[in-house]
């Protein structure tokens, strides 16, 4: 997939939806103790509606790719890892044994351009909680920020939280170029079967109103 679309928009959603749909299928096991009580899960007042953070903040940043990403309401703090698509078209996932590692889906923008930039984790392993384990406790208005390599820092508000169905991923919506800086962090989330493994994800939607 093309970097851009010639007009420096990052799109063609619509063609990677079902790859990250099913390359995002992170965790089909995990401990039985944590699968019993499950990760946390959004609450439903927080899901995207009509109360959105100001859609003033600054302007688009140059691109950089992210080298951290930090969410410091669930105590989340990790370095960041490039995830493409693999052989068979499915987008990348960090390697399980890398528990504490997220990954930046390179065939979209990145944090802090204009566009919507996805970082993706793992929520748990076999051997417990991983790096988005606690990714569904984040609330509206929480703070994400993103190190990249120019030095730069960019700040996130988070705007919405939700599980989405793995079958019948909105992907149009969730990826939406709303003209501004944006970010989704996602994990997978919902009801877990030893069959199907978790049957959402979490997708946190956030917008650029910051830079350090």
């Amino acid at each position: 997939m093309g970097r851009t679309d010639g007009t420096g928009r990052h799109g063609a959603w619509g063609a990677v939806a079902v790859v990250l749909l099913v390359g995002v299928h992170l965790v089909r096991g995990g401990a039985e103790e944590l699968r019993a009580a499950g990760p946390p899960q959004p609450l439903a007042a927080a899901a995207p509606g009509a109360a959105r953070v100001s859609v003033s903040g600054p302007g688009p940043l140059p691109a950089s790719p992210p080298a951290r990403v930090r969410v410091p309401a669930v105590r989340v703090d990790a370095p960041v890892t490039e995830v493409g698509l693999d052989a068979d078209g499915w987008i990348e996932a960090p390697p399980p044994e890398a528990d504490r590692l997220a990954g930046w889906f390179t065939g979209a923008v990145t944090p802090g351009e204009r566009g919507t930039a996805v970082v993706v984790g793992h929520v748990d392993t076999p051997e417990g909680p991983a790096v988005f384990y606690d990714l569904g406790a984040v609330g509206r208005d929480s703070r994400v920020e993103v190190l990249r390599r120019d030095g730069r820092t960019a700040v996130f508000t988070v705007y919405g939280v939700e599980v989405v169905p793995k079958e019948g991923f909105p992907a149009e919506r969730v990826y939406a170029d709303s003209g501004r800086p944006e970010l989704r962090l996602i994990t997978c989330g919902g009801p877990f079967t030893e069959k199907g493994g978790y049957e959402g994800n979490v997708v946190v939607s956030a917008r650029l109103t910051g830079v350090r």
